[in-house]
């Protein structure tokens, strides 16, 4: 975590416990300690989006939308910003878009509660616009954060806004797909949003082939570690 950042989360009120050469930890002796700070510091960030005041989209929302899933998930999917029935819910990915992400999961034989779902933004957008830039910038604290505190083994960038904007990149969806990207040595693979699916379902077959890749890329880091 750069300094930045953590001055940003310090100032929400949010607690980071840093050792003495800068790397974050949860700290102190036992693995019930760690965990249980661990917990403390998800319900601080999850009070802290909250109550954030960053952007104007805290106005016009019914409910932000922090993330769901498991928090020491292998597997993390990023996507760019609620609509309508995830402001409604809470959640991200729910409604048709939702569902079908859910059968996407079920392809590589994982559960939504398995994995760890956010969004770049905590709060809808007025009328499903795409994020600002603003915006991003005013989660991106929070997004950067919950990457850190899953520690996932692979990122899927759902989308094109959302690959852009975590990998920092304005190219076009077709030239990030069917690669390894990477946001702090993690993974990342780009896939094709779901609502752009229910849209084009002609493009579900290439939907199968990032997913497929996906889980190679995901299998040999993992025989990397566990080798």
């Amino acid at each position: 975590m750069d300094l930045k950042q953590l001055a940003y989360l310090r100032a929400l009120g949010i607690q980071v416990w840093v050792d003495r050469s800068g790397r974050d930890r949860a700290a102190p002796e036992t693995e019930t300690m760690k965990a249980e700070l661990c917990a403390e510091e998800w319900e601080r960030l999850a009070q802290a989006v909250a109550e954030c005041t960053a952007c104007p989209l805290h106005q016009t929302r019914t409910r932000p939308v922090f993330g769901v899933g498991n928090r020491r998930a292998a597997w993390m999917l990023i996507g760019e910003a609620p609509g309508e029935q995830e402001d409604l819910k809470g959640e991200p990915f729910v409604g048709p878009a939702g569902q079908l992400l859910n059968e996407m999961l079920r392809a590589l034989r994982l559960k939504r509660e398995e994995v760890y779902i956010t969004n770049l933004l905590k709060s809808r957008p007025p009328g499903n616009r795409d994020p600002r830039p603003e915006e991003v910038a005013a989660c991106a604290p929070f997004l950067m954060r919950q990457i850190d505190l899953v520690r996932p083994q692979i990122i899927l960038a759902v989308g094109r806004i959302a690959a852009q904007n975590l990998l920092q990149t304005e190219a076009p969806l077709s030239r990030l797909r069917g690669k390894v990207h990477y946001y702090k040595a993690i993974p990342v693979i780009v896939i094709y949003h779901p609502a752009y699916l229910l849209r084009n379902p002609a493009a579900k077959r290439q939907a199968w082939e990032d997913l497929k890749f996906a889980w190679q890329v995901y299998s040999a880091r993992s025989q990397q570690t566990h080798g």
